[in-house]
């Protein structure tokens, strides 16, 4: 009893990984798949089994968007870590720090930055607030920690919707095989009644 427990629990936990992504159901038995209410037709099968494959596909469009923009926020939030540490190494002489910082696309400006303990961070959606120049660092590092950790996740997911699509390509090819043999079956039949 407790091994069995143990084994839907185990089973609830993965589940929760990949949430939102149904579970391709691998089909043993197609002879009584197809006897199952709903499967009247191979081709009714074969036209959910299509839907559902085009559902991971868009699934996996998503995904790789996400990752795809998690790759290129993670080097943005580093560069602003390594700048962040330049900053507080500085903030204790008196020497302004001479660098160039962007405008526009590709056009950068000379500028001398004082020592100072305050920065602004872009948080996105057109907004700038003023951190001191620790908690800027805690919050890029817990940003950072944060896309790492949902960079795995996506990864996961990813790797879960690629088996997804294998288990319904073969469920499909095994109910066309199915169907094909079915069909030979019967024009044997039939030739065999005729002759």
């Amino acid at each position: 009893m407790a091994t069995t427990i143990e084994s839907g629990n185990a089973g609830a936990a993965n589940k929760k990984k990949h949430l939102g992504i149904p579970e391709a159901i691998f089909v043993e038995d197609v002879d009584a798949f197809m006897k199952q209410p709903g499967n009247d037709t191979a081709d009714a099968v074969l036209r959910k089994l299509d839907e559902q494959y085009q559902k991971y596909k868009y699934m996996e469009l998503n995904l790789s968007q996400k990752k795809l923009r998690l790759k290129s926020q993670i080097p943005q939030i580093k560069q602003t870590l390594e700048i962040l540490r330049h900053m507080q190494k500085k903030k204790d002489t008196t020497d302004p720090m001479e660098t160039h910082f962007l405008l526009a696309d590709n056009v950068y400006c000379k500028a001398s930055v004082p020592p100072t303990d305050k920065v602004c961070l872009w948080l996105g959606a057109n907004v700038m607030l003023e951190y001191d120049i620790d908690e800027a660092q805690a919050l890029l590092e817990k940003n950072l920690g944060t896309a790492s950790r949902n960079l795995d996740s996506l990864e996961e997911d990813l790797d879960f919707l690629r088996d997804q699509f294998t288990t319904t390509e073969v469920n499909m090819a095994r109910v066309y095989n199915w169907d094909v043999k079915r069909r030979s079956k019967d024009n044997l039949l039939k030739s065999a009644e005729q002759s």
